[in-house]
């Protein structure tokens, strides 16, 4: 007896991938408005779904959410995902609820290589594919060039002769305009709002089978407790009824359904009963974990699990042990720090936790150190004192051989700064694979790097390049270890003794280096308050005051003038520090320091 599938055609599940700044976030404001889910002359904040101060303070998306909209009588959910290769994991979990997705691709810069790496797994998933050509207003748009890109890429990709047939619109999602044709005028976004129901297709499921929900998303609500979210592979869920949630290791636990609620607009809805397809959130499960199954308890059968890439690189987090411990934040307990953690590998796959010999220090492992350093910052806005190492990235031993993860660097730069950014590249182990050189007065140049090359490199590039390259980087696989490369050619300069900073002390040690202090700060004996000149740290006192005396030189004494000194931010504390040092973060501060604080105990050490 063969088994039909049939499909529920009120619904749509889509997906929006892009990335960095293609103007996903805006483009959902837009569908928001032409949907009615904004009433004319509501004010509401620009890019709606951006609901985290990180978010909006970055202007990139973190977290993958959702949302709906109502067209033509048929509701589409819409799962607004992140643009940052660090957050990958988000986005191979949101594609999991999707049964289409539309791409985003800036008319001027064209597919990059998140484009790239969100594409590849959007085509492995086999969802339909809608491509917008977004931002045609800029006045170095190349709409036609960029949809040749696409193709491009399509077929780089191995996409199937179906896959490769994709529909295309030209938008300008900050107005809300789609359009078929780059130069024609554009009204509103009704094309893509057609087509979406035209060429999406409708969720698929077997009418005869029982309840079953793939959990893809966690949340958390004072009310209700955990929250699952998911979509609803088959049958129809309802409140009371009672289920099972099967885990990763198929142990099944019962459950029972205290609320049901789906999405309406940017905001959640309770409801009685949800179709097969519609994307919904339950609570009433306590230990539940994205992958799992939710299904009747008569016929429990798990679905296939979301499985996310490895993580490249760890870093070690412990609890603040500086003497300024416990005076800024709330958390500073290794209880609370390891209740912390884990509390976040339940709501991110691409994140994990390890124990190790010191019960007071964690391996956390991610996709890369932007992604650790926004759940460090998200740790400090929530109160906690914490001190983290040095990233470093995660080797393998394939048959004796150590391999270690590659990145593909991709690099547009003007052509006066080829040589510095080529030999710097090269001393941290990259190699050169492609030049493309227009003409134009600017390059594109390609790399294999290791992801350790790129660690702190960033900051240097932009200084480099004077702010006007642009860096972007996809993880390409595992390759043979590539050998070691300094990390960083200065020293750092040490307080040795535990005071109050003085200008005068300040001003004397400025010809010795870079200073990340100003005066009447606080310092402690061990914390590194400067980039020293030379390679070798230097034990210096900045409390140092000036001697009073009875004596007074002809004139006046002269004015201490500062330089003044960079703002210290987490990305840039984590890329600097060595080895044997450590990043201390509160609430308030951000300190560098000696992982062994004593200068006497790490002459001892070093001996």
């Amino acid at each position: 007896m063969t088994v039909t599938s049939a499909s529920n055609e009120n619904l749509r599940n889509v997906a929006i991938i892009a990335h960095v700044d293609h103007g996903k976030t805006t483009l959902v404001d837009a569908m928001f408005r032409q949907g009615g889910m904004i009433r004319e002359g509501q004010i509401v904040n620009e890019r709606l779904m951006d609901n985290m101060d990180l978010e909006r303070e970055r202007g990139i998306t973190i977290a993958a959410k959702n949302c709906s909209v109502q067209w033509k009588g048929v509701k589409i959910n819409i799962i607004d995902t992140p643009g940052h290769a660090d957050f990958g994991g988000e986005v191979e979990r949101a594609l999991s609820m999707a049964n289409g997705a539309l791409l985003l691709v800036d008319a001027s810069e064209g597919p990059l290589p998140q484009t790239r790496f969100v594409l590849e797994k959007t085509l492995a998933a086999g969802l339909k594919i809608i491509v917008i050509i977004n931002k045609i207003d800029r006045k170095d748009a190349r709409p036609e060039q960029v949809l040749d890109q696409v193709y491009d890429l399509f077929i780089d990709l191995d996409a199937s002769e179906e896959q490769l047939d994709f529909p295309y619109l030209y938008a300008i999602g900050r107005e809300g305009v789609a359009q078929a044709k780059p130069d024609e005028k554009g009204i509103n976004l009704n094309p893509l709002m057609d087509m979406i129901l035209e060429k999406i297709p409708a969720p698929a499921y077997m009418p005869d089978a029982p309840f079953q929900m793939l959990v893809s998303d966690l949340g958390y609500s004072d009310y209700l407790g955990r929250l699952a979210v998911g979509k609803v592979a088959n049958g129809h869920a309802r409140i009371k009824d009672p289920l099972v949630c099967i885990g990763a290791d198929g142990v099944q636990c019962p459950l029972k359904v205290a609320s049901l609620q789906t999405y309406h607009g940017p905001v959640l809805m309770d409801a009685t009963e949800a179709d097969p397809g519609d994307i919904i959130v339950l609570a009433g499960i306590d230990e539940v974990r994205i992958g799992d199954t939710i299904c009747t308890r008569s016929t429990s059968k798990a679905l296939k699990r979301i499985r996310v890439g490895e993580p490249t690189v760890g870093m070690r987090f412990t609890i603040n042990t500086s003497p300024f411990a416990g005076q800024e934040g709330r958390y500073t307990q290794s209880r609370n720090l390891r209740e912390r953690l884990f509390k976040e590998t339940l709501r991110n796959v691409a994140i994990q936790v390890e124990e190790t010999e010191n019960r007071e220090i964690f391996l956390v492992k991610g996709r890369g150190e932007f992604q650790l350093a926004i759940f460090i910052e998200t740790m400090r806005r929530e109160g906690f004192e914490l001190t983290v190492g040095r990233p470093e990235v995660i080797c393998k031993i394939i048959d004796g051989v150590t391999m270690e993860p590659i990145e593909r660097l991709f690099v547009d730069c003007g052509e006066s700064f080829m040589g510095v950014i080529t030999e710097k590249i090269s001393v941290r182990k990259g190699q050169m694979t492609n030049m493309i050189n227009h003409g134009s007065g600017r390059v594109r140049i390609e790399f294999t790097i290791p992801s350790r090359g790129l660690i702190g490199y960033r900051d240097e590039f932009l200084t480099d390049t004077k702010g006007t390259g642009l860096l972007n980087t996809y993880f390409e696989g595992y390759d043979v270890h590539r050998g070691e490369f300094p990390s960083r050619y200065s020293g750092s300069i040490v307080s040795d003794r535990q005071g109050i900073s003085v200008a005068y002390a300040l001003f004397n040690l400025e010809p010795r280096g870079q200073l990340f202090i100003r005066p009447n700060e606080p310092v402690y004996e061990g914390m590194i308050f400067g980039e020293h000149n030379r390679g070798n740290d230097l034990n210096a006192n900045p409390c140092k005051e000036k001697k009073l005396t009875n004596i007074r030189a002809s004139g006046h004494d002269e004015a201490v003038i500062l330089t003044p000194v960079r703002p210290m931010t987490l990305e840039w504390a984590i890329h600097f520090i060595r080895e044997d040092e450590l990043v201390e973060v509160t609430p308030k501060s951000i300190r560098l320091r000696k992982t062994i604080l004593s200068a006497q105990h790490r002459h001892k050490h070093r001996g």
